[in-house]
C-alpha cells in the first residue's frame, strides 16, 4: 500500500473515495442479497426475487448512501490504517505482528464514524423491498388459510385493496431519525459494528501486508504486478469478511428498524444473540456469509488496485504544479 510524502493525507482521501465508488457500484446487488438473507429465517433466491418484483434497479435500493458516504468511509479506514502503520514504525524497524494489528484495529476504531450511520440508512432502505413483498403476499397468505370458511369471509378479504407500499428516502429516515431519537438513532448498533469491524481491520491489514509481500520480485525490488495486488486485496478481504460474519448478522438484526412477519425484536447485542441461537441455532449466524465474502473480496481488491495505480498521487501532483516526480513511500 502506497503513500506520497508530502501529500499523503490527500492522496489516499482519493484513493479511498474512487476504490470505494467504484467498488460499491460492482458489488451493491451481493450486498443488498447479504443484507436480505440476514434479516429472515429461511433462505430464498434473493436477487431473482429482487429482480422479479422490484426490477433491476430494486437490486440497488440504498446504494446512493453508499456511494455517498462511502468515500469518507473508505478514505479515512485505509487513510488511518497507513497513518498508524507509519507511526508505530517511526524507529525504523519492520513492524511486528502485533503492531500491523494494533494500527489495523486503531483503523476499524476511526471508520465506524462513518461506518454506522451509513449502514443504518442503507440497511432501511436494502431490506424495504422484501417487507414490502411481505406484505404483498399477506392476502394470498391469509384467503389460502381461509379454505375452509363461509365464501362471504372469503369474498369480504379479497376485495379489499391491497396494503400500499410507502416508499421513503434516505433522508426522511434520517430526519425521523434524529426528530425522534436524537443523533443518538444514527448509531443504532454502533457496539455491534465496533464488534465487526475492528477484528476485521484486525484481520485484514497484517494478512494483506503478507501476502502483498509475497508478490515482491525481489529484497532489492520491492514493487509487484498490479493483479497481485487486487488477488491479495480479495483473499485477504474475503477470509476477513467470513471471520466476522456472526458480527455482522448481529449488527445487520439490530439497525433494521422494521420487522417482517415473525420477526423477533431486539434488545442490544446479548439479547439478539440468545434469541438467534435459541431460536434459529449456531448456523445463523453465518446467514450471508457467502455474499459478504463476494462483496468484500473485489471492493478491497479494486481498493487495492487503485493505490497501486496511484490515482491519488497522481491528482496530487497535478494539484501542487505538475512537480516532478512524487516520492512513494511502501509500508
Amino acid at each position: 500500500m502506497f503513500f506520497c510524502s508530502s501529500t499523503s493525507l490527500p492522496a489516499k482521501l482519493i484513493n479511498g473515495g474512487i476504490a470505494g465508488m467504484v467498488g460499491v457500484t460492482c458489488v451493491f446487488p451481493i450486498d443488498l442479497a447479504k443484507t436480505r438473507l440476514q434479516n429472515q429465517r429461511s433462505g430464498m433466491d434473493c436477487l431473482i426475487k429482487t429482480v422479479r418484483s422490484e426490477g433491476y434497479f430494486g437490486m440497488y435500493r440504498g446504494a446512493a448512501v453508499n456511494l455517498t458516504l462511502v468515500t469518507p468511509e473508505k478514505a479515512i479506514k485505509l487513510a488511518a490504517n497507513d497513518f498508524f502503520r507509519h507511526q508505530l514504525s517511526k524507529d525504523g524497524g519492520k513492524l511486528t505482528v502485533f503492531k500491523e494489528m494494533l494500527a489495523g484495529c486503531c483503523a476499524g476504531m476511526c471508520q465506524v464514524t462513518i461506518t454506522t450511520p451509513m449502514e443504518m440508512l442503507k440497511i432501511q432502505l436494502q431490506d424495504a423491498g422484501r417487507l414490502a413483498a411481505q406484505q404483498r403476499v399477506m392476502p394470498s397468505v391469509v384467503a389460502l388459510k381461509m379454505g375452509g370458511t363461509s365464501a362471504v369471509l372469503s369474498r369480504a378479504y379479497n376485495t379489499s385493496p391491497a396494503p400500499q407500499v410507502i416508499r421513503v428516502s434516505a433522508m426522511e429516515i434520517t430526519r425521523e431519525l434524529l426528530r425522534t431519537k436524537g443523533v443518538t438513532g444514527l448509531y443504532r448498533g454502533l457496539g455491534a459494528t465496533l464488534m465487526r469491524d475492528i477484528p476485521f481491520s484486525v484481520v485484514y491489514f497484517p494478512l494483506f501486508a503478507h501476502l502483498h509481500q509475497l508478490g515482491q520480485h525481489s529484497s532489492e525490488d520491492p514493487s509487484v504486478p498490479f493483479y497481485w495486488s487486487f488477488t491479495s486485496g480479495c483473499l485477504a478481504g474475503s477470509i476477513a469478511a467470513v471471520v466476522v460474519s456472526p458480527c455482522d448478522v448481529v449488527k445487520t438484526r439490530l439497525q433494521s428498524l422494521k420487522k417482517g412477519a415473525n420477526e423477533e425484536t431486539y434488545n442490544g447485542v446479548v439479547d439478539c444473540v440468545r434469541k438467534i441461537l435459541r431460536k434459529e441455532g449456531p448456523g445463523a449466524f453465518l446467514k450471508g456469509a457467502s455474499c459478504r465474502a463476494l462483496v468484500i473480496a473485489p471492493l478491497f481488491g479494486i481498493a487495492q488496485v487503485v493505490y497501486f495505480v496511484g490515482v491519488g498521487e497522481l491528482k496530487c501532483t497535478w494539484l501542487i504544479g505538475g512537480s516532478s516526480s512524487v516520492q512513494l513511500y511502501l509500508t
